[in-house]
């Protein structure tokens, strides 16, 4: 069964839509508007095997963060609608990505149950064209959306290009671990409960 997902998102700032293949080959098309986080969700599709389309047209003339968040925003909903019902997944997933002096973490909990912990300073307000301060609401926007715990930092690292890089990669290992089918357990959903 095809592991996909399609979301149109229409509001009075945004037209977004997102197509995504849990089980593809990290192919992606980007276009949020934004050129640094165009190129951080084509890390994200690249590294997590996930295929992603991102197409936006945002109210830019404000600034980012509406066009920010609402992309993390219908990018959680295609991960939960392609997800599904959890049956057969790993659940879990952690990763620690180095980009040069920086470090990326995240961990992951596809659990049904939305909860974010950001920890990352970055020492400008900029890189490139996104304000720095949007990284943790994208992370928040997907996480809830998607249904997901997400415990994201960079504990250390001088460059912020790297320091953000670094986590939208942990990130992506991680998603990559924890969507992905558990052989020994295909046919359950890996919770006491029964159900995620």
């Amino acid at each position: 069964m095809a592991r996909t997902a399609e979301i149109k998102r229409k509001t009075g700032e945004t037209v977004i839509s997102v197509k995504i293949n849990l089980d593809g080959n990290g192919k992606s098309t980007i276009d949020s508007g934004i050129g640094f986080l165009d190129h951080m969700l084509t890390a994200l599709s690249k590294h997590s095997g996930i295929d992603i389309d991102v197409k936006c047209v945002g109210d830019l003339y404000v600034d980012g963060h509406h066009t920010v968040e609402d992309i993390g925003i219908a990018l959680g909903m295609a991960f939960a609608k392609a997800i599904g019902d959890k049956v057969g997944i790993v659940r879990y997933g952690s990763a620690r990505c180095p980009l040069d002096e920086a470090l990326g973490d995240a961990v992951v909990d596809i659990s049904g149950r939305p909860f974010l912990v950001f920890d990352c300073k970055f020492s400008s307000d900029m890189i490139g064209q996104m304000d720095t301060q949007l990284f943790e609401e994208f992370f928040r926007a997907f996480a809830f959306n998607a249904g997901i715990t997400l415990h994201i930092s960079s504990p250390y690292g001088i460059n912020d290009h790297h320091k953000a890089e670094a986590m939208f990669k942990s990130l992506a290992r991680a998603l990559r671990q924890a969507s992905s089918i558990d052989e020994r357990f295909k046919n359950q959903v890996i919770s006491t409960k029964g159900v995620l």
